[in-house]
């Protein structure tokens, strides 16, 4: 049950990473068209920048998770690392749970936030709801909760997802 669930998560992990990484491509598309627009044509084009934002922030939300799970984020090691066995396992423990509560904040109240700002339209597009433009804080939060579930789960505090002996094999590129 534990490694079907680890599987779950790799794959979660590699959806995740490229519909940010699918965010960032739109985003170094779409700013060089603003930019050629507004200085080229003399005729600036009013969605790039707002759309950019837009993919930013989903970017950073999902990015957010992917780099908790691989310990790709700023942590401070230096009292988990002289420690040893159950004081550094509690430390461990106490560090995870702290991110279940901050993970669980953002899914609850960024769920709650998009429902109250859902018919509400932004005035660079009218045809999109506000709410919408909010929904990659509970995304963020709900796939967060998934990766210290799965930290939790396995034991692995202190261990990177990519680190694991049973982890999927990297992305070819050729």
């Amino acid at each position: 049950m534990m490694q079907a669930y680890v599987r779950a998560m790799d794959l979660v992990s590699r959806l995740t990473m490229i519909i940010a990484g699918a965010c960032l491509v739109v985003i170094t598309l779409i700013i060089p068209y603003g930019v050629f627009t507004r200085y080229v044509l003399n005729v600036a084009a009013s969605w790039p920048e707002p759309m950019a934002v837009l993919l930013m922030i989903w970017f950073s939300f999902l990015s957010a998770a992917i780099c908790y799970r691989e310990n790709l984020h700023i942590a401070v090691n230096i009292i988990p690392d002289m420690l040893s066995g159950a004081a550094r396992t509690m430390i461990g423990w106490v560090v995870e749970l702290c991110m279940a509560s901050t993970s669980l904040f953002m899914f609850v109240w960024g769920a709650k936030l998009v429902q109250t700002t859902f018919y509400q339209s932004i005035a660079e597009f009218p045809w999109l709801s506000v709410g919408l433009t909010y929904l990659p804080i509970p995304i963020g939060g709900a796939i967060t909760t998934l990766f210290v579930i799965e930290r939790l789960w396995t034991g692995r505090l202190f261990q990177a997802a990519h680190e694991r002996d049973d982890a999927l094999a990297p992305i070819s590129t050729e």
